[in-house]
């Protein structure tokens, strides 16, 4: 490269605005300049063909190239001495490069490698959505489009960091800052631009970034148990009777609710047949039998599996296949039979059901159909969650399993709708990637892929509070995909509507007391009331220890601000030694005393108080919520403001064999929601029958 179109070093930040003509990058240059009081370097061709204009009325040609790109090389240089912290370029030598190719189909060399080795901390791509503004050298309105995507390939071809900004000039000026703010907090991270470049493109906040580097520094803070939730201590009991009394409630209630199931269902099955996976790997069949493998490893699960294999749901089905596959299948010992069973089962070219989603498996095998938990869960959905012959049901979803879901829903749904005479409207999300979250190795360094790209992982089931916070409905019903049960749908539906019933009960009372405080028709009898409803009903403590000696108008705010919160009701079914999360009393920010519900991983387990505390539990979470995520206006919550994020967790995984850790958001149902109107009631263990592994299918609930 010559010397006069060699680019000057120094250490601050360069921005250059790349785009067609006519596209705002003189304005954005200028506001930028003039918000951070610093320089903006002008287009040297400007004035340089304004002249020749002005002077000879000639046009730029291809020979105007080389002088443009020595002047623009010039005045960036020279602006670059007294620059502040950042230089903003309204042009630069690639745009020039793009320009010459465009127009003449010709780059001068030198030209070309300049361009290239130009270095700019970030390129701002400017949108062709703002309106044409003719001048003298302005002459392609019509072929914006076209000459954009030029540019745009221009910087992918030649790997330049960039972010396309849209919008009119105060928009883009906010984008911009905003953008510039978080590339110095990157550089401060020590990532590069490329790097937040991909962070941007993911949707993730970069302080997002900052905090989760931190927590895996600093670890996730340990719950303080207070004492375990127990009947009479945070957790309602009913007879069967006042179950029945409350489902009447919400039947009579209803009608001018809209309802909707939220089913989280975006997880493979993995774990399903995890043991299984591990049993095709360590066994060979020309070693050992599989009695003596079992004997060896102590592989109580593949026993288990073995001894009922031809009560699942898909049992006759791949024998069936296994003896098209093989056709002296039925010649060959039970060792080689089972072997080839679970090898069929998982092998990728055949069911590869480790592979696929939950919802799509066959769990239920009735009289004359198997029935997945696609099709259990819209026969639920029909008998809790229908006003007027309406039902919603809301599947979160991978984008890989999206069309095995599609399939499933128009085939069954009719039959569905048919038998239950209701109308079913079946809908789908996605976890949102900008809850994705930075995977970091054992010394806390964001590990990278076989690109060099940074590795993001799934922020686990909290992320779904965004889709959540998405739906707009005045009773949800939440169920995990898996927790469904053969037939007995009826009884279900029972506690489902009951819970729902005592949603309604209560928030009947917070909607009261909410509009008469914004009626300004509160006597002063009513705020004992209120504290007292809050207190012994809703569980809330109020925190402040001189409440009292507050002025009624005081009282009144703090008042509104504890009952005016979304409102969920948790299903507890007794403590029966089930993994997972459990509630539990629990000290807070500023000593505040709430219910809670909190996983083991969540505890100092090394803490004996915690511990035994832990061990004392009675009752577990099944994961079954009725919740209201409106207000008394009917205006949704903005649910993300109700998370404690001080309730995530760090998990260990591998990839591309090595140990790495990932950071995974506060739970949906624990951390996620740790700041609604929280009731806890027991339920019938029938509520409960997940399926964690794929032995569970053997178990009574799922078998006829």
């Amino acid at each position: 490269m010559e010397e006069n179109l060699k680019q000057h070093k120094a250490d601050i930040i360069k921005i250059a605005m790349f785009g067609p003509e006519s596209t705002g990058k003189t304005t954005l240059s200028i506001q930028l300049a003039d918000y951070y009081k610093t320089e903006w370097v002008p287009e040297f061709a400007r004035d340089y063909l304004q002249e020749k204009w002005d002077t000879s009325q000639s046009i730029c040609d291809v020979n105007d190239m080389m002088p443009i790109a020595h002047g623009q090389t010039r005045l960036e240089n020279e602006k670059l001495k007294t620059a502040n912290n950042f230089l903003f370029c309204d042009t630069n030598l690639m745009v020039t490069k793009v320009f010459s190719e465009v127009y003449y189909n010709y780059c001068d060399p030198l030209l070309d490698e300049a361009a290239v080795q130009h270095q700019y901390d970030l390129f701002f791509l400017t949108d062709i959505d703002v309106p044409w503004e003719k001048d003298d050298l302005r002459d392609r309105p019509d072929d914006r489009k076209s000459v954009f995507e030029v540019f745009k390939a221009t910087l992918i071809k030649n790997k330049k960091p960039f972010i396309t900004l849209s919008g009119d000039k105060d928009s883009r000026l906010k984008t911009a800052v905003g953008i510039i703010d978080s590339l110095v907090v990157a550089y401060k991270m020590g990532l590069s631009t490329l790097d937040f470049v991909q962070v941007y493109e993911h949707g993730i906040a970069i302080n997002a970034i900052q905090k989760q580097l931190a927590i895996f520094k600093t670890g996730v803070p340990k719950m303080k148990l207070i004492a375990p939730a127990t009947i009479g201590s945070g957790i309602i009991k009913h007879t069967d009777a006042e179950f029945k009394e409350k489902a009447d409630f919400f039947d009579a209630n209803k009608t001018n609710l809209k309802l909707l199931k939220f089913v989280p269902a975006s997880g493979a099955a993995s774990r399903m047949f995890k043991f299984l996976n591990s049993f095709l790997n360590q066994f060979d069949p020309c070693s050992e039998t599989i009695n003596a493998y079992i004997n060896r490893t102590k592989d109580t699960e593949l026993a288990i599996f073995i001894v009922g294999m031809d009560k699942l749901p898909f049992f006759e089905e791949v024998y069936q296949k296994l003896k098209i596959i093989y056709q002296n299948f039925d010649d060959l010992s039970r060792d080689y039979k089972n072997y080839y069973f679970i090898k069929l089962l998982l092998d990728q070219e055949h069911y590869d059901f480790a592979n696929k989603p939950k919802g799509v498996l066959p769990f239920h095998a009735y009289q004359t159909t198997v029935a997945s938990p696609i099709e259990e869960q819209l026969y639920e959905c029909g008998h809790y969650a229908t006003t007027n012959n309406q039902s919603t049901l809301h599947f979160t979803v991978s984008q890989a399993h999206l069309e095995q879901f599609q399939e499933i829903v128009s085939q069954v749904k009719p039959a569905v709708e048919s038998k239950l005479n209701t109308q079913l409207e079946v809908q789908y999300s996605y976890q949102k990637s900008s809850t994705d979250t930075i995977a970091v190795d054992e010394k806390n360094r964001p590990v990278r892929d076989g690109d060099g790209k940074l590795l993001f992982r799934p922020g686990g089931h909290g992320a779904l509070i965004e889709n959540l916070n998405q739906l707009e409905a005045d009773i949800i019903f939440i169920k995990n995909i898996d927790n469904i049960i053969i037939h007995k749908k009826e009884s279900i539906a029972l506690y489902k509507k009951a819970l729902a019933g005592i949603l309604l009960d209560f928030q009947q009372k917070v909607f009261f007391y909410l509009h008469a405080i914004d009626a300004n028709d509160v006597p002063e009898s009513m705020i004992t009331e209120m504290k007292d409803f809050l207190s012994s009903c809703l569980n809330v403590d109020i925190h402040v220890t001189d409440f009292d000696m507050y002025t009624f108008d005081n009282k009144i705010k703090v008042l509104k601000k504890l009952l005016n919160r979304p409102i969920r009701i948790c299903g507890m079914v007794k403590n029966e030694g089930e993994p997972g999360g459990g509630p539990f009393w629990v000290k807070g920010d500023n000593d505040v005393i709430s219910l809670q519900i909190v996983e083991s991983s969540q505890i100092d387990l090394t803490n004996q108080t915690q511990a035994n505390i832990l061990a004392s539990a009675t009752h577990f979470n099944p994961v079954d919520i009725v919740c209201s995520t409106l207000n008394y206006k009917k205006e949704r919550f903005d649910l993300t403001k109700y998370v404690d994020p001080n309730c995530g967790f760090i998990v260990h995984k591998s990839f591309l064999g090595k140990n790495i850790k990932s950071y995974e958001l506060p739970g949906l149902w624990n951390g996620a929601m740790s700041n609604w109107l929280t009731v806890f009631v027991q339920v019938p263990l029938v509520t409960f029958n997940p399926v964690k592994t794929v032995n569970d299918l053997l178990k009574s609930a799922h078998q006829l």
